[in-house]
């Protein structure tokens, strides 16, 4: 991509050089540093970079991993800054954000580096103090995030996930523990137990155990409420979200404000009632008949999201996305089985694979019966799901969130299971 300054511009493609360019060294451009000079281009690290650019040192990036809640964190966190009075800048999987203004559709959950610098250019032009951006683990093993000092590193859980790059879980693991073997200041969620990190700095949060954040008492019944005791003092929950999984993110984005901020635990807590939580997940799209989207796509989160929702009877659409781990998608199955009365097996993103391929490999995880349904066609699918339901029983989409497209043999096509369940409803 490029940058343009004055009469120039920075970039991190040797392709795109020219005389009098700047071609910016990463870690995963370097074997075309001859290419870039060739073309005429002045080569400069990124720490050059960052100050060609201008960008505000004094600005405090906030990193949040983890295979679930990495973007409902992180918007909590955003959300939070904002109502507290800050200037805030924010990026992930759903694009980013100045001061509650779009400056990048929706890419990588964690784009190459040079993209993070320029979203950290204009949060300098816009003053901004902080910066939260959710780090995968592919950019961590990738080294997407080099350069960049965090003020705080947040550790949200860690399940089967992304196999399909890093083959074990142990792997897996590693990768996502070097992102805290260092000194930075942590905030770790104690109760997952899969994370090594370096001890120093580290400040936890839990359910089970007395930690640094931890609830003294809390109830799900029609929305998270909670009294969760701090180092400044017990603070309050009142919140509209959904399940034990959204409580550990709210106490995570507690715990992340309140380490790097000095606002009250009164401040803190009216800010947190104020988020009305994330696009696409465990979001109402429709209230009669109730009808549930949310972007869970491994086994853990389809659990917890449909454990959130235990109480209704649920007829539950889901798939698995194509060129990923194919090892979750019979725990993905019996997962779904486990909690829902209909379980309608269909595609997601099958990519260069078959949708009924993937169905096939889902449903060997199910005891087939007449609690399962396959029909690959997506749309279809939840058609079917409306008018199976029954009175009391609520509907939860599962697997793409708000992603306004459906990816088939390198196409992507315009699908949002939201509208797709909203055009049905309006027939």
């Amino acid at each position: 991509m490029k940058i343009y300054i004055k009469d120039s511009f920075v970039t991190d493609n040797s392709k795109e050089c020219e005389k009098g360019c700047f071609f910016v060294r990463t870690h995963t451009n370097s074997k075309f540093i001859d290419s870039a000079i060739a073309n005429g281009a002045k080569v400069i690290s990124l720490s050059e970079c960052k100050e060609i650019l201008g960008i505000d040192k004094n600005i405090k990036i906030i990193g949040v991993t983890g295979t679930n809640g990495k973007t409902t964190t992180a918007a909590a966190i955003y959300s939070i800054l904002l109502d507290l009075g800050y200037k805030c800048g924010l990026c992930g999987t759903r694009g980013a954000f100045v001061n509650d203004k779009r400056i990048d559709e929706k890419a990588l959950t964690t784009s190459e580096i040079l993209r993070t610098i320029n979203y950290l250019k204009v949060a300098s032009e816009e003053k901004c103090e902080f910066f939260v951006m959710e780090v995968s683990s592919h950019a961590i093993d990738q080294n997407r995030i080099e350069s960049l000092d965090f003020a705080m590193k947040i550790f949200t859980n860690l399940t089967q996930d992304h196999l399909d790059y890093h083959h074990t879980f142990e792997e897996y693991a590693r990768v996502k523990s070097s992102f805290f073997d260092d000194d930075t200041l942590k905030l770790i969620n104690i109760d997952d137990g899969n994370l090594k990190f370096n001890a120093k700095n580290a400040l936890t949060y839990s359910l089970k155990k007395h930690e640094n954040f931890t609830p003294i008492a809390y109830g799900l019944k029609n929305g998270i409420n909670a009294i969760i005791k701090t180092p400044k003092g017990e603070l309050e929950i009142s919140s509209n979200l959904q399940g034990e999984f959204n409580l550990y993110n709210l106490i995570a984005a507690i715990g992340c404000v309140m380490s790097l901020t000095d606002k009250s635990c009164n401040e803190i807590s009216r800010a947190v009632s104020n988020f009305g939580g994330v696009e696409g997940r465990m979001e109402v799209v429709s209230d009669n008949p109730l009808v549930i989207v949310d972007f869970a796509h491994t086994p853990d989160g389809i659990e917890k999201v449909l454990n959130a929702l235990c109480h209704y009877e649920i007829v539950a659409i889901f798939g698995a996305g194509g060129d990923r781990d194919n090892t979750k998608r019979p725990k993905m199955g019996a997962m779904v089985q486990r909690f829902a009365k209909l379980a309608i097996v269909t595609s997601d993103n099958p990519r260069s694979e078959e949708p009924i391929e993937i169905i096939k490999q889902i449903c060997a995880g199910m005891k087939m019966n007449d609690s399962v349904i396959c029909e690959p066609d997506r749309k279809k699918a939840i058609k079917i799901g409306l008018e199976s339901l029954k009175g009391g029983q609520i509907l939860v989409i599962l697997g793409k969130g708000d992603e306004s497209y459906q990816e088939i043999k390198g196409i992507k096509y315009p699908f949002s299971d939201k509208d797709v369940v909203l055009q049905t409803l309006s027939r």
